[in-house]
């Protein structure tokens, strides 16, 4: 048993604010006695209910492209075991957002060749059997937070061994070496205050969705 602390992280992989705090909470691994421990979320659950207020090309995106990746990973998970999904989630995120390819069927293919899964579980792109899994996993992170956040979601056990849950943090670019020690410090300190709430301020430059 590894004696370093958990942290739980749900992600969708279409969401290029999770991709961009995943790679922090990796640097922090490197810095602080933590582990991540990756888990299942998705955007289109999270607003299947309330498509008719979004915007219309957020909604489009969700109907169309947010559903295909999602049931691979949740695939992925359940046939290959929870250790599959960190590699995986980089292989996707890597190709979606780094290299710009969009999260396509053809993209998606390629990433489970990198993470060394099978091409087979393309399969679970239209449709999957495991769809309780996902809205369970989907369900167990949003149950930390509320339904008025998104992804990512990050859960750690708080001093008095109940866990302390959040949304975010939003931060791009990823810190790197002890400046991203120093944020997760800090977050953990706001997050664990009962009353805390939210910090916020007018950003002037996020992720570009247009490949998306």
């Amino acid at each position: 048993m590894s004696d370093k602390t958990p942290v739980d992280f749900w992600f969708d992989p279409l969401c290029p604010w999770a991709w961009m705090t995943s790679r922090w909470v990796l640097e922090v691994e490197k810095v602080r006695d933590i582990e991540v421990r990756w888990h299942v979320m998705s955007l289109a659950v999270l607003n299947e209910d309330k498509l008719d207020e979004l915007p219309e090309e957020y909604r489009e995106l969700l109907e169309t492209k947010a559903w295909g990746p999602v049931r691979v990973v949740i695939a992925a998970q359940q046939e290959h075991g929870k250790e599959v999904l960190g590699d995986f989630y980089t292989a996707l995120g890597t190709r979606i957002h780094n290299q710009a390819e969009g999260p396509g069927k053809e993209t998606v293919a390629a990433a489970l060749k990198d993470a060394g899964l099978p091409e087979s579980l393309l399969e679970h792109w239209d449709s999957t059997p495991y769809e309780p899994e996902l809205r369970a996993s989907h369900q167990e992170g949003i149950d930390k937070v509320g339904q008025d956040v998104g992804t990512p979601v990050i859960a750690v056990p708080g001093p008095d061994g109940e866990q302390i849950a959040f949304f975010g943090p939003v931060v791009t670019p990823a810190p790197q070496g002890e400046e991203a020690g120093r944020l997760w410090d800090g977050t953990l300190a706001v997050a664990s205050v009962p009353g805390f709430y939210e910090i916020k301020r007018t950003r002037t430059k996020g992720p570009d969705f247009s490949n998306l």
